[in-house]
């Protein structure tokens, strides 16, 4: 054998070996992508011998509106909605089918003490994958809810009746519907310019510039910018009329059977449309085909009362901590038994909570509020605080509030206070019961966005129609007219304020998210508020200088400006990597509180976190 061949020969046998082990890798990986998703478990019904009775409890019925691995938007992430399901498996919440409502409303059926109708809306199928995994462990079964107008194999987002089929396979699911389509008349803007009617792809890309003046395909008469019918009654009768056939049509030659459940979509009007004229219409189709109707939104009970064609439904959010969903439930059913998520005990023994409820969660204190209140809780041996460093990263949504009071005195009736409130940074002080603000930042101008005139915002607002109407015009023709209006009105120059135009204030979302990194330097007469890395708030002048403890607070904010689940009431303060030193000037501050993971747990959580990002790589890429 030559040097050559010998040389050849080893480069072939660790080549071999490479891919050997690249190749078992990779069966791990897959394998634990699967065990992610699947635990081929079968679903037990509930009984006399494994369930809580206790008389007429009613129902909570929760809609989700689609499941992500990672969550994005109105899509809740499989960690979070992990955490709400087995927040109610630990409060004993057992689901209900669409059987089990039926014979409750007409036979008197007697359901579990804590019945829970959970559903999925819009038949996504990253939420029957997602979502699988989870109803196995806790034993849950669901409704997933469609739209036959998805079928025809376009849009891959979202499941095939013969996908549908086999879920209902699994013992997991049972179908539902959300009506034929999802499409939008009577559409204005934020300036309440008429647009007319549009399909849920061109809404989604106008959405940042429209106002609350839209509904529903089915929900009323199709209407001119002055609020006149555009048809008749026979029209409108025959319109919806056809959306009900056609939906009955697809789901008996695909599915077999119309699903027995159904929610009637932007409904809460106390009726089933927005005219007396509409809601019969409605009302007749829906007793026709469908054997139950959730006709309200906001608010979870159900009770006999309602009735099967008046069914409300909760539609609990992205970013709702397990807390927020059980002090929604807990207020909405007035069941005291509900008991809050506390997390890691240990670090819950440091704090006095005073109001709300607070689980503490990896690096994270959640302060949730009271319906309509605040949440408040106060660090222990923290009375004789004075000249501190406070670091947190907060996370909470931009309304609300997240409030760090410094030097409080019991029962709150002297403090310093840094408040996040509705997207602005605020410092007050308050001696003897006397409250004073010293400053006050609007954060959106401190992240460099640019004030504009109101005549400025109505310029882009029309661009984005325009460029909306262009890109899903029906014609090459019309695209190409939509396109030349939009590159006229490109070309204008409206009014700004140093002209003297009236400033436009934007709207803020209930739904935002915020992420600010907070640095506080509090000593003797002054503080400083750093924000992101750049001081915000530099040098305020104080009065009280009187020792005093650490508290964290969050507040309402008061109904925000959104479309999706009017009724939330409670707000989440997140306190993420809480740190306080003291501030007494030497090189290295005694520490005297940290929320950071440390050491091996702090690796772990670093392990942890690259690992589950590596699973959701593979997930999306297989």
């Amino acid at each position: 054998m030559t040097l050559k061949n010998a040389f050849t020969i080893r480069k072939e046998r660790r080549k071999k070996i490479r891919v050997f082990f690249q190749v078992i890798f990779l069966i791990a990986i897959i394998s634990l992508a699967i065990n992610a998703l699947y635990t081929f478990k079968k679903y037990q019904p509930f009984n006399e011998n494994n369930t809580t009775f206790a008389g007429d409890q009613g129902f909570i019925a929760l809609s989700y509106f689609g499941v992500d691995r990672v969550g994005s938007g109105s899509l809740i992430g499989t960690e979070q909605l992990e955490s709400q399901l087995a927040g109610l498996k630990q409060q004993g919440y057992v689901t209900v089918t669409q059987q089990d409502i039926l014979d409750y409303y007409k036979n008197g059926k007697e359901l579990p003490k804590r019945s829970l109708f959970l559903a999925f809306e819009d038949g996504r199928r990253d939420t029957a994958v997602f979502a699988q995994k989870l109803l196995e462990r806790f034993n849950y079964k669901a409704t997933i809810f469609s739209y036959p107008e998805k079928f025809d194999n376009k849009d891959t987002k979202f499941l095939l009746p013969s996908e549908l089929k086999d879920l209902t396979q699994t013992g997991n699911w049972e179908l539902g519907t959300n009506g034929f389509r999802l499409y939008f008349i009577n559409v204005h803007d934020r300036y309440n310019n008429y647009l007319g009617n549009m399909g849920p792809l061109e809404y989604s890309m106008m959405m940042p510039v429209l106002g609350r003046n839209y509904n529903h395909y089915l929900m009323d008469y199709i209407r001119d910018e002055n609020g006149f019918p555009k048809e008749s009654y026979v029209a409108m009768k025959n319109r919806i009329s056809y959306d009900y056939k056609t939906l009955e049509n697809i789901y008996v030659d695909q599915i077999g059977y119309v699903p027995g459940a159904y929610i009637l979509m932007h409904s809460n009007t106390g009726a089933f449309g927005n005219n007396n004229k509409v809601s019969s219409v409605n009302e007749y189709w829906i007793k026709q085909l469908f054997k139950m109707n959730f006709n309200r939104e906001g608010y979870a009970k159900n009770v006999k009362k309602s009735g099967l064609y008046d069914l409300t439904r909760m539609q609990p959010q992205s970013y709702w901590s397990v807390n927020h969903l059980l002090m929604r439930i807990k207020y909405d059913t007035n069941d005291e038994g509900i008991e809050f998520i506390k997390g890691n005990q240990l670090r819950q023994n440091d704090w006095d909570v005073q109001k709300g409820a607070v689980e503490f969660k990896d690096e994270a204190i959640i302060l949730t509020t009271l319906p309509l209140d605040e949440g408040v809780m106060r660090l222990k041996n923290s009375g004789d605080f004075k000249d501190i460093k406070f670091s947190a990263l907060l996370t909470g949504n931009e309304y609300g509030q997240q409030k760090i009071y410094l030097r409080g005195s019991a029962g709150l009736a002297s403090y310093v206070l840094v408040n996040f409130v509705n997207n602005n940074l605020v410092i007050t002080e308050k001696n003897d019961g006397v409250t004073k603000e010293l400053f006050k930042l609007n954060l959106a101008s401190f992240d460099g966005k640019k004030d504009i005139s109101i005549d400025e915002d109505k310029k882009q607002v029309i661009e984005k129609e325009l460029e909306t109407l262009a890109r899903y015009a029906e014609t090459t023709e019309i695209a190409k007219i939509q396109a030349e209006r939009l590159k006229d009105k490109t070309l204008e120059n409206p009014k700004k304020i140093e002209d003297g135009a009236q400033k436009y204030e934007p709207q803020l979302s209930y739904h935002n998210r915020g992420v600010r990194q907070v640095d506080i330097d509090l000593k003797g007469a002054q503080i400083t508020v750093n924000i992101d890395g750049k001081d915000a708030a530099k040098d305020i002048k104080l009065t009280n200088v009187k020792p005093g403890s650490v508290y964290l607070g969050a507040a309402w904010g008061g109904y925000g400006w959104s479309q999706r689940n009017l009724a939330d009431d409670v707000y989440d303060g997140v306190f993420d990597k809480v740190l306080i030193t003291g501030n007494t000037g030497v090189e290295k501050e005694q520490v005297l509180y940290d929320e950071r993971l440390q050491g091996i747990s702090g690796f772990l959580a670093i392990v942890e976190r690259a690992w589950t990002h590596l699973i959701d790589w593979f997930i999306r890429n297989l």
